[in-house]
């Protein structure tokens, strides 16, 4: 069995890590990395901490608005295809690669395999979703992470191709994040200098546009995030370096300590040791919640119900106090719930793509 696998960001590059070491035990595996995350510390860090085979070819292609980088994209991917004739297409998520992939294998009729099929926001402005959904309905195999995924295949009529494995995210992070010790992370500010992780700290990632690209937004986090009674610790998103260092001088903010980004190791081992965490990202919520740790996510939809629980997640506006409100909101464990499966979903995810290679 030859099978592509296409990756171009964070998220895609963790569950990459487990999966491809099953695939390649058994099968053949081209890697195709498109470019979407280009920083160091976002894409070649992450390859050579989880020890990901170097990709067999990496396109380059980032920038520009989401049509022109899907339509770069189309064009190198359907080359790269073409040339190898795969059995599967293996695709991750939903990112503009995800999409760009999906729709030049289809065309190919290459069968497509799609792990984190069926997870919606129910959110028509969010433009991961109508990656998610276009690249769900031209997918041969849907492979559903949780039980809320293959409920949004049903709900799409496209149950009869889904199969729930657990979570591949998951299965990594009960790999890797023992691997690193806090006490040997060592940060570096936007300016180049090292600090060490703070003995109590808070976590916060912010990244997406409409907490970024909005100087108000941004502010509030911060003003919630300079109230708490431990330091921040926020790596900062490439492209939102400039701003947030001069929001964080010029309002004369001590307790929110800026840093570059960091890789998935140094990441996991921040989250394990945060007191509480903050975040926009999809993932590092469910990091949160595979390390118990209570999560405020700064956005307007539910991306995982299944961290919503025990006040656990908890959904915030940017605003300060509404952040500080629902920090302070203690969470509740249930030691039995274990939503995003047992840590062996790579393992179903290749044995399912060995059982439909030939229907």
């Amino acid at each position: 069995m030859k099978v592509v696998t296409v990756v171009g960001a964070r998220p895609q590059f963790i569950k990459a890590a487990v999966v491809s070491h099953v695939l390649r035990d058994r099968h053949t595996e081209v890697l195709i990395h498109t470019g979407q995350h280009y920083d160091y510390n976002m894409s070649e860090q992450f390859f050579k901490e989880l020890d990901i085979p170097d990709p067999d070819y990496n396109l380059g292609i980032s920038g520009g608005t989401h049509a022109q980088m899907t339509g770069r994209m189309m064009i190198a991917i359907e080359e790269v295809l073409m040339k190898e004739k795969p059995d599967w297409l293996l695709l991750y998520g939903d990112t503009n690669s995800t999409l760009a992939a999906a729709i030049a294998a289809a065309k190919l009729h290459i069968r497509i395999c799609h792990v984190e099929a069926g997870t919606r926001t129910h959110s028509m402005t969010n433009p991961e979703e109508l990656n998610r959904i276009c690249t769900d309905h031209v997918s041969s195999l849907l492979l559903a992470c949780t039980k809320s995924g293959m409920e949004g295949l049903e709900a799409e009529g496209l149950s009869d191709r889904g199969h729930m494995v657990g979570d591949p995210m998951y299965d990594a992070f009960l790999q890797y994040s023992v691997k690193r010790e806090i006490k040997d992370i060592v940060l570096k500010t936007p300016d180049g200098d090292e600090f060490d992780v703070p003995d109590g700290y808070y976590y916060l990632t912010c990244h997406r546009e409409e907490n970024t690209n909005k100087e108000d937004a941004l502010l509030e986090i911060f003003r919630a995030m300079e109230s708490l009674d431990l330091p921040t610790v926020y790596p900062v998103h490439p492209r939102n370096k400039e701003r947030a260092s001069r929001l964080v001088r010029d309002n004369g903010f001590k307790n929110i300590l800026l840093c570059e980004p960091v890789g998935y190791l140094e990441s996991t081992a921040l989250v394990r040791n945060a007191k509480s965490v903050v975040t926009d990202s999809g993932g590092l919520q469910r990091e949160a919640f595979f390390a118990k740790k209570k999560c405020v996510t700064v956005l307007d939809f539910v991306v995982w119900p299944e961290t919503m629980t025990g006040h656990r997640n908890e959904l915030s506006v940017p605003v300060a106090d509404e952040i500080i409100k629902r920090l302070n909101t203690p969470q509740v464990i249930d030691g039995d719930d274990e939503p995003f499966g047992d840590g062996n979903a790579a393992e179903r995810i290749v044995e399912l793509m060995e059982r439909y290679q030939n229907i």
